[in-house]
């Protein structure tokens, strides 16, 4: 009977985090894809519209940090419904925004939500599967994220040429029936329920003081921040601009500018997926890699190469690639961190990096505004480049096991000590 139980919890609570994902991801790209009808609306220039994301960027890496801290604190479960009922109403106010400044305002306070509400879900669900399918599993979370861009991306084809941008963000206040959904059906993870326990019998402890405190976990945080930074530098860079880019650069409409996304999105969720699968078979660092190094190949090759005859094939095969260090990303840090401080690590790590990351939207407007879109994407291949390379030299595989309800020791440190021992009793035989 618990074994059933297990099983069904299991359903639910990757259900509820997909379908989290998904409006997330819609909600997030719905923003590019309005770009252009904002910078229309509100009468503004490229470096103006770079900042509404930047300035999103910025909100979702507050309510990223917060998040993850609070979700150590009250609840993964309960910080999580309250960031997506943040998220949703806001995002639903941004359609009656009637200046610049009021749609930035809103859209910065949603953005706290979203950030929050992305990392506290990514992590519930590590703590709910088991290793040796965790990034598979992850891997097609984060799929959930490009199909809420693909879903986007067929409603604003449907939605936006015969009533305008408005109605899609009104689209947004859906989600809050999910919220009451996931508090009501959705057990905290054992593991934070022991945590949450032992934390009341030996007194609260400050989980920034315990992760600068020990030398070990300060220097892993410090490498998945800067890993971070390049990550979503390169990464929304992309999903900020390439709307725009078919639109401008490119010369096509806006339902020829949806269909290409939609082919784009698609392949972004096959990727996801596929690299997930091959993450748990050859390792997180080689699909990270992978990932890294072929994106950057290709966005440079998309910049100069594209033509009518071409554009189609290479933006699916972009669309393939540049999600597939995000498929590995969120099992990878969790996995880097213990239960106790899990929260707050990986949201404060993740979303300084976010914070670091902020400033690539406005840049590649910038240079939009001198050069062209193509050229700013098309720099964004070195970021994707030192995003691979961090955790390849520095971060190593597995060392926590989320799924476990017990604190796990290092799994390096399990390998480091029984080597010891070996070697040791190797000295004594010599002896």
């Amino acid at each position: 009977m618990d074994k059933v139980k297990t099983e069904r919890t299991w359903i639910v609570v990757f259900v509820a985090c997909f379908l989290g994902l998904l409006v997330d991801g819609m909600d997030l790209i719905m923003l590019s894809i309005t770009l252009p009808s904002l910078m229309e609306e509100f009468n503004i220039d490229k470096i103006q519209a770079g900042l509404i994301a930047t300035w999103s960027l910025v909100g979702m890496a507050v309510g990223g940090i917060a998040g993850g801290w609070l979700s150590d604190r009250f609840g993964r479960v309960k910080m999580a419904t309250w960031m997506m009922v943040l998220f949703s109403i806001g995002t639903c106010l941004l359609g009656f925004a009637q200046t610049y400044d009021q749609f930035i305002v809103i859209r910065f306070i949603a953005a706290i939500g979203m950030g929050a509400e992305y990392t506290i879900m990514t992590m519930l669900m590590a703590e709910y599967v088991p290793t040796k399918k965790r990034t598979t599993v992850l891997g097609t979370i984060q799929a959930a994220y490009s199909l809420g861009y693909l879903v986007a991306a067929l409603l604003a084809g449907a939605i936006l040429p015969a009533y305008g941008w408005r109605p899609l963000y009104f689209i947004a206040i859906i989600p809050v029936v999910l919220a009451l959904y996931i508090r009501r059906k959705i057990p905290e993870p054992e593991g934070w329920k022991e945590r949450a326990q032992a934390k009341k019998q030996e007194g609260n402890k400050n989980e920034w003081t315990t992760i600068f405190k020990e030398p070990k976990t300060r220097k892993i945080f410090m490498f998945w921040a800067l890993t971070a930074t390049f990550l979503q530098f390169a990464y929304y860079g992309v999903g900020t601009w390439l709307p725009t880019y078919i639109v401008t650069d490119l010369g096509f409409d806006f339902k020829q500018m949806t269909g290409y996304l939609v082919g784009t999105y698609a392949a972004a969720i096959l990727g996801k997926i596929l690299a997930g699968w091959l993450a748990d078979r050859y390792g997180r660092k080689t699909m990270f890699l992978v990932g890294g190094f072929s994106t950057a190949i290709l966005l440079p090759i998309v910049y100069l190469y594209n033509s009518p005859t071409n554009i189609i094939l290479l933006l699916t095969i972009l669309g393939f690639l540049y999600g597939i260090p995000y498929a590995v990303n969120a099992t990878y840090m969790n996995e880097s961190f213990p239960t106790h401080i899990r929260g707050t690590a990986v949201g404060g790590s993740y979303n300084i990096g976010r914070i670091g990351s902020a400033m690539a939207p406005v840049l590649i407007g910038l240079i939009a505004h001198y050069q062209s879109i193509g050229f700013g994407l098309a720099t964004l291949g070195i970021a994707y480049v030192l995003a691979a390379v961090i955790p390849a030299l520095f971060i190593r595989e597995k060392m926590y096991d989320p799924f476990e309800n017990k604190e796990n020791v290092d799994a390096g440190e399990k390998e480091n000590s029984t080597a010891e021992r070996k070697k040791n009793a190797i000295e004594i035989k010599t002896m």
